[in-house]
C-alpha cells in the first residue's frame, strides 16, 4: 500500500489513540509512504482537512505520548453519509479526492454509526470498480457493537466506573446519618458500563446497592420502594444508566425538562437522569441526596486506563491494515475471546454490514429479575478487561499527552 487515510469518528475514548497507533505504525512498517489523517472523520475529508501524520508522529516518544492520550487526536464528528442514490455527489466528491491521493486503503475508528460510514463507502467503491480498501476498526465505551466479544474503549472505562464507584461508597460510610447517591453512568440504550458498577463489590467493599439497565423498564414508583428497604440508618450507592426509559418508551431525563438537542443520527442529548432520581428520593423520604454524573469522565480517564484494553485497541489498528493489505474491504477487525483464564484474545474481520447501526445489549439473563441488579456472569466477563494498568509519563506532577494538532 502506498498512501493510507485514517480518520476518528463519534465520542473518544482513553484509548482511542492507540488504535490509531496501531493503524500508523503498522501502515509505516509495511511501507506506505504517506499516512493521511483526516481533521474530525469523515467531515475533514470531505472539507479536504488531512494532516501527513508523519509529520506529527516522529518519534518513539511520540507514540508513548500518543497511546497515553485522551480523546481524539485528529478530532472526531458525528457526520451521516447520505444515501448514496439520493446525493451521488458526495461520493463522487470523496473517490475522486481519495484518487488524487493515491489512497489505497481507508481506515475509519468508531462505533455503529462509523460502521456504517464504511459499509457505505466500500459498497460505493464496489459499485464503481474501485480498488480502495475500507475497514473498520471498533472502538466504544457502551461496548454494544455487535459480533465482536467486546470493544476497545470500554474496559478502560470500566475500570474508570468501577473504581470511582468504589471510592464513591467508601466516601458514603463517614456519615452517622443515611445519604443517597445516585451515579449517572453512560450508556443510551445498552447497559454495559453502568454493569461494571458491579465490578466494586469484594472483601474490602460492600459493592453497590442497586444497578438499573435500559434493558430494563425502569419503573419510579418500584425506585423509590427498592429505595427505602435500602435505607435503615444506612447510606446507599445506586448506578443507574442515563438511558433508563419508562414503560413508555419515556427517558427518564426528560421529566420535567425538554430535551432539544439531536445529533445527525437522530440521537437525543441524555443528562439530569440522576439529578431528577436523586430528587425523587429527597422529597419522598427528607434526606440529604447526591447526583452523580460521571459525564465525559468515564471515557477521558486516560490516567487509568486498562493496559489490555491498550493493547486490544492497538491490536484492531494493527490488524484493520495487515486485512487492507491482504486485499479485504467492507469488513470490521473484531475481537474473539478464546478463553478467560487465562485471558486470551485474538482479531477476526467480520462484514461492516453485520455491525453498522446494530445494538448489542446486554442478556437480560445477566439482569436480575427486579431490574435492579446485574448477574455474575457479567461480572466474570467485564472482570478481565480492566486488569493491568500503563502509567501515564508525569511532568510536574500531571500526565504528559502528546502536542494538540493546531486548529
Amino acid at each position: 500500500m502506498k498512501n493510507v487515510i485514517v480518520g476518528q469518528s463519534g465520542g473518544p475514548t482513553a484509548v482511542i489513540n492507540s488504535s490509531l497507533l496501531g493503524v500508523f505504525k503498522t501502515a509505516k512498517t509495511m511501507g506506505a509512504k504517506t499516512v493521511y489523517g483526516m481533521r474530525h472523520g469523515i467531515l475533514g475529508l470531505l472539507k479536504k482537512d488531512l494532516v501527513d501524520l508523519g509529520t506529527v508522529i516522529r518519534s518513539e516518544l511520540d507514540m508513548d505520548l500518543l497511546k497515553r492520550t485522551p480523546s481524539s487526536f485528529l478530532g472526531s464528528c458525528r457526520y451521516k453519509l447520505p444515501d448514496p442514490s439520493s446525493d451521488e455527489k458526495t461520493y463522487k466528491d470523496i473517490f475522486g479526492y481519495l484518487t488524487e491521493l493515491g489512497i489505497d486503503a481507508f481506515f475509519y475508528i468508531g462505533g455503529n454509526d462509523s460502521m456504517d460510514t464504511i459499509a457505505k463507502l466500500s459498497d460505493y467503491g464496489a459499485r464503481i470498480g474501485s480498488g480502495i480498501r475500507f475497514v473498520g476498526v471498533p472502538k466504544t465505551i457502551d461496548n454494544d457493537l455487535a459480533v465482536t466479544d467486546h470493544t476497545p474503549g470500554f474496559g478502560s472505562a470500566a475500570k474508570y466506573v468501577a473504581t470511582t464507584v468504589k471510592e464513591i461508597i467508601r466516601d458514603g460510610l463517614v456519615y452517622d446519618y443515611p445519604v443517597v447517591s445516585v451515579i449517572e453512568i453512560m450508556g443510551r440504550n445498552a447497559g454495559w458500563l453502568t454493569a461494571a458498577a458491579a465490578l466494586a463489590k469484594g472483601e474490602d467493599c460492600e459493592g453497590v446497592d442497586a444497578v438499573y439497565l435500559p434493558e430494563h423498564v425502569f419503573d419510579e414508583r418500584k425506585f423509590l420502594e427498592r429505595t427505602s428497604e435500602l435505607l435503615n440508618g444506612r447510606s446507599a450507592v445506586i448506578a443507574v444508566s442515563e438511558g433508563v426509559k419508562t414503560a413508555d418508551g419515556r427517558y427518564v431525563c426528560e421529566a420535567g425538562r425538554s430535551v432539544d438537542y439531536v445529533d445527525a443520527f437522530g440521537h437525543r442529548q441524555l443528562d439530569g437522569t440522576a439529578r431528577h432520581l436523586a430528587a425523587l428520593v429527597a422529597n419522598k423520604f427528607k434526606i440529604k441526596t447526591r447526583a452523580i454524573e460521571l459525564s465525559s469522565l468515564q471515557r477521558c480517564a486516560a490516567h487509568i486506563s486498562s493496559r489490555v484494553d491498550m493493547t486490544e485497541a492497538f491490536n484492531v489498528g494493527a490488524a484493520a491494515v495487515k486485512a487492507a493489505a491482504g486485499g479485504m474491504s467492507g469488513i470490521m477487525i473484531a475481537l474473539d475471546r478464546v478463553s478467560d483464564d487465562p485471558y486470551i484474545c485474538v482479531t477476526h474481520p467480520c462484514d461492516v454490514k453485520s455491525v453498522a447501526n446494530i445494538e448489542k445489549k446486554v442478556p437480560l439473563e445477566w439482569i436480575t429479575d427486579d431490574g435492579t441488579g446485574v448477574s455474575d456472569e457479567i461480572v466474570h466477563y467485564i472482570y478481565p478487561l480492566v486488569q493491568a494498568e500503563i502509567a501515564p509519563l508525569w511532568v510536574e506532577g500531571l500526565p504528559h499527552h502528546i502536542l494538540p494538532l493546531k486548529r
